[in-house]
């Protein structure tokens, strides 16, 4: 060998092969015979030769081999969510045959208030995910146009040149809203994920409060379709349960508290549920409330969230294949998976 660690030149010589037979040998692609794979292979496991270096596999593609993840939150916060969990592994699983890996960006502001984290702006990377919405107007989209990385935007609005992946979550606010009202309700509130980068806690007049995340604004707007102005709406900065506890001791601690709360995802749903046993109200008897997602949430038990379910998995495989058309150089069409209503036991009719 000409070093103490074997190279592929080393692997070619023990095989009696030339060094781009060898190559071949591992990439397995173009014309080699299979005997002769497999005896390249074999001296490379009695050489104890892993393979070819990763990083000069990936200058000779022109490719980092790297697909940047932006979070959309802290990502002490996003792994509390199940949510994004369920959605990167989808995504993750999508990658791996594509040989691509992942880089995890968070998409909070750092202290001196930037709101692009410099791994946007200098990280390696073939394609980038922004997760949980983005516009025209959003400084991270506009980072990675400036740098000519493709992009892809999950539950964003649809945009010239950017690869966008969504679900029917307006419609499905909309069945959800319908099932209450069919149940009689008529003082219905609602606890929202967050209107802007702000990341309010509160009551919010949505008319007047600022609202850039098109997340919120759809699953919001869904209510309206269904033709309920709720009656109280409470902006939480995160969908976590201890804020739809603190939404639900707000909303429910008065005489005149809703006889229903849709929240807009399950965490907060359950959050509120936490804050009904705490005032000593009954679920449905009391309230009713609903969330979205469709998580399994056995810590509830024995109420079993009424929800919208989405697919979360599919989602994650969804925004791996755009991310396989985008490096094949074309720009994917939008996708919008489908929601279906679940009724659990969270939801009942309105109190005499």
């Amino acid at each position: 060998m000409s070093s103490n660690r074997p190279t592929l030149a080393d692997v070619a010589a023990a095989a009696g092969v030339s060094v781009s037979t060898a190559s071949l040998a591992f990439s397995g692609a173009g014309p080699i015979a299979q005997a002769t794979r497999e005896r390249v292979l074999a001296a490379a496991q009695e050489l104890s030769y892993s393979g070819p270096n990763p990083l000069g596999r990936q200058l000779r593609r022109g490719r980092a081999g790297i697909v940047g993840v932006v979070i959309g939150d802290a990502l002490r916060r996003a792994f509390r969510e199940p949510v994004s969990a369920q959605v990167l592994d989808g995504l993750v699983g999508s990658l791996g045959p594509l040989d691509l890996g992942v880089l995890l960006i968070p998409g909070t502001s750092d202290p001196s208030g930037n709101p692009v984290d410099p791994l946007i702006e200098s990280a390696a990377m073939d394609v980038a995910v922004l997760m949980w919405g983005g516009t025209d107007a959003d400084p991270k989209l506009a980072a990675l146009r400036r740098r000519g990385i493709p992009t892809v935007v999950l539950e964003g609005l649809p945009m010239d040149g950017v690869a966008s992946v969504g679900i029917a979550d307006r419609r499905g606010m909309t069945e959800l809203t319908r099932h209450v009202l069919e149940l009689g309700h008529t003082r219905i509130a609602t606890v929202t994920l967050p209107f802007n980068a702000e990341r309010g806690d509160g009551l919010v007049d949505p008319d007047t409060h600022p609202l850039d995340w098109e997340i919120t604004r759809r699953r919001l707007a869904g209510i309206l379709d269904a033709g309920v102005r709720p009656v109280a709406v409470y902006e939480t900065p995160a969908s976590l349960v201890e804020h739809g506890r603190t939404a639900g001791l707000a909303l429910l601690g008065s005489p005149d508290r809703p006889t229903a709360v849709i929240a807009q995802s399950d965490l907060l749903a359950a959050g509120v549920v936490l804050a009904a046993r705490e005032l000593g109200l009954r679920v449905p008897q009391d309230v009713s409330i609903a969330g979205f997602d469709g998580l399994e949430l056995p810590w509830v038990a024995p109420d079993v969230l009424t929800t919208v379910v989405q697919p979360l998995e599919d989602k994650g495989v969804a925004i791996g294949q755009a991310v396989a058309t985008l490096l094949a150089g074309e720009v994917p069409h939008a996708v919008e998976l489908p929601v279906a209503l679940r009724v659990g036991t969270t939801t009942g009719p309105v109190p005499a």
